[in-house]
C-alpha cells in the first residue's frame, strides 16, 4: 500500500500534516492488520497527507502503565516523545482507543503535546468536509455498536461512531448497557493478557451475549482489543455466524 515513512519525508524536506500511529495490535495482530489496511485505504482515497513512523514506532506504553509498571511506561513514553518531537509531529490519528487515550492525555505531562484523533473522529471530520464521499448503500445490515471503554467513558466519544453508522443508513440497535453505562469487553487495563478471576464469568462472553440478544447481523467496534474479545465470544456462542467489524471497515466498504 502507498504509505509514506516520516523519516523519508523529513529527509526530502516534507512535513506530513498527520502521523498515523498504527499501534501494536494494528501492526502485529492478523485480524487488526485488516483494520489498519482499511483505514489507510480511506486516507489515500481522501488524499490525506499522512505518514507513519515505520520501524521507529514502538509500544505506546499503555499496557505497562495499566499493569502498574509506571517506570517502564515512562521509559516508553519519553522515547516516543523524543522521536515524535524530532519530526515536529503536531497531529496524530490512531485506530486504537488505548493508544489514543495515552497519547492524548498522558504524554502531555512528559513533554508530548499533540492533537490526537481517534479514527472515528477523523472519519466524521473528512466526511463532513466533503473529502470522503460514501457511495454504496449497505443499509441491509442490522447492527449493534459496542462502546470501547477508553473511547467512551474514558474520553466521552459516544456520538461520532453512531453518526458514522447512521451515515451508512444501517439499522442500529442499542444494547441495554451502552454509552456511559456500557459494559467492558474484558480486555482493558491489561486484562487481555491474563486469565479471568476464579469463579467469575468471562467478561467478553457476557458482553457478547448482550450483543447477540439484539438479533443483529454484525457487532460493530472501534477498537482492536474489543474486536478480538467480541470475535472470541461470537466464535464460542454462535460458531462465528455473526460478523464482528470495525467501523472503518464498514466505511471502506461503502466508499
Amino acid at each position: 500500500m502507498e504509505v509514506k515513512i516520516i523519516s523519508e519525508c523529513n529527509a526530502n524536506g516534507e512535513n506530513p500534516e498527520y502521523l498515523f500511529w498504527v499501534g501494536s495490535a494494528g501492526s502485529f495482530d492478523v485480524r487488526s492488520k485488516k483494520i489498519t489496511r482499511a483505514f489507510v485505504s480511506i486516507l489515500n482515497k481522501a488524499n490525506i497527507d499522512f505518514a507513519v513512523l515505520g520501524k521507529e514506532e514502538s509500544s505506546s506504553g499503555d499496557v505497562a502503565k495499566r499493569a502498574g509498571n509506571e517506570f517502564l511506561f515512562q521509559m516508553q513514553a519519553l522515547m516516543n516523545i523524543e522521536i515524535l518531537n524530532n519530526y515536529n509531529v503536531k497531529k496524530i490519528i490512531t485506530t486504537c482507543p488505548h493508544s489514543y487515550n495515552v497519547l492524548k492525555n498522558e504524554y502531555k505531562t512528559l513533554g508530548g503535546d499533540y492533537h490526537v484523533y481517534h479514527h472515528t473522529e477523523f472519519l466524521l471530520k473528512i466526511i463532513n468536509s466533503g473529502k470522503l464521499k460514501l457511495n454504496k448503500d449497505i443499509s441491509n445490515k442490522k447492527v449493534t455498536y459496542h462502546d470501547p471503554c477508553y473511547l467512551g467513558r474514558g474520553n466521552s466519544i459516544y456520538d461520532e461512531p453512531r453518526k458514522l453508522i447512521r451515515f451508512l443508513g444501517i439499522n442500529l440497535v442499542e444494547m441495554k448497557r451502552s454509552k456511559r453505562k456500557s459494559f467492558c469487553c474484558g480486555a482493558g487495563g491489561a486484562q487481555m493478557f491474563k486469565e479471568p478471576e476464579k469463579g467469575s464469568k468471562d467478561i467478553n462472553i457476557e458482553r457478547t451475549e448482550e450483543a447477540i440478544s439484539c438479533n443483529i447481523d454484525a457487532i460493530i467496534t472501534a477498537c482492536p482489543f474489543c474486536n478480538t474479545m467480541m470475535s472470541d465470544g461470537v466464535k464460542l456462542l454462535k460458531d462465528g455466524e455473526i460478523d464482528v467489524l470495525d467501523i472503518v471497515e464498514l466505511i471502506n466498504e461503502s466508499v
